[in-house]
């Protein structure tokens, strides 16, 4: 009796869950599907099959878009893990001001991101930007940042690390203090170095911490849009077009249904890439 009654209580629990998954997820995420496959407006709609989808894949206009995507989710990625690291090995270090230092790295991220890419678009101006004019005082001349087709989407990637960084920072000060200090007293009985200390205990006992770090820089470099969109909008011509800010110029342009398939395919190719990447970490991190 007991456990019957247990059974019916947990699965009611699990009702207001299920109700708000359908509502916020799972019914978009049909009705997207559906609408993808249509010519729609606010008033009509009208089924035309998966011509949205290749209308999407053959236009060069949006298929630019996957490239850049890819491009730039790898590029912000592995700054972001490595400068992560690197500044979370230094921040676990005995000095007087490591908790101001934290708190520096940190704070770009609390930052709005429409508000950084505004900053940094005055700060990377041709001829009177602040990085342009401080380069000048050293005899260099600063490149257009923002309006040479070569560099855009660096400079834009550049800016994500720089306000992303922080979170990639702190998920590595949670795993490396939390290795224990027996092993770092081990490897000093043997003889070891700093640099012993950094490849033989904290690169491999800091692997799962790195794989937060990875899985979450990566989707959200796939899934990016407001700081490219308050910095360049995909220009110059559609040299910093990512998914995202296709989709965007779609749904502005009145292709309601083109957008949405792009939406559909924006979701596949996140987790086409994310899924396979996770098992991949996860079986490194239980070989190790």
């Amino acid at each position: 009796m007991n456990r019957s009654l247990s059974q019916t209580y947990t699965y009611l629990f699990l009702v207001p869950a299920g109700i708000i998954y359908f509502v916020f997820f799972l019914l978009p995420t049909i009705m997207s599907l559906f609408f993808s496959m249509t010519w729609w407006s606010l008033t009509d709609w009208k089924f035309i099959g998966l011509e949205n989808f290749k209308t999407f894949f053959t236009e060069s206009s949006l298929n630019i878009g996957f490239k850049n995507t890819i491009i730039y989710a790898v590029v912000t990625c592995s700054l972001k893990v490595v400068i992560g690291l690197l500044l979370g090995v230094f921040l676990c270090t005995k000095i007087r001001t490591v908790g101001f230092i934290r708190s520096m790295v940190f704070f770009p991220t609390l930052l709005s991101t429409i508000a950084v890419g505004m900053a940094f678009t005055v700060l990377m101006h041709p001829s009177q930007g602040f990085i342009n004019l401080a380069l000048k005082t050293i005899g260099i001349a600063g490149p257009d940042w923002l309006g040479d087709t070569n560099i855009a989407l660096l400079s834009v990637a550049l800016v994500d690390v720089w306000k992303g960084v922080g979170i990639a920072t702190v998920i590595f000060i949670a795993g490396i203090m939390s290795i224990p200090e027996e092993y770092y007293e081990a490897l000093m009985i043997d003889g070891g170095n700093g640099f012993h200390k950094f490849w033989n205990i904290i690169l491999p006992l800091s692997r799962p911490a790195m794989n937060s770090v990875i899985i979450l820089a990566f989707i959200g470099g796939l899934r990016s849009f407001d700081l490219i969109w308050a910095m360049t909008k995909g220009g110059p011509g559609f040299s910093t077009d990512l998914i995202a800010s296709i989709i965007y110029k779609q749904y502005q342009g009145g292709f309601y249904g083109l957008s949405t398939a792009g939406n559909v395919i924006l979701f596949v190719v996140v987790s086409a890439l994310a899924f396979p990447l996770y098992a991949f970490l996860n079986k490194k991190e239980v070989d190790l």
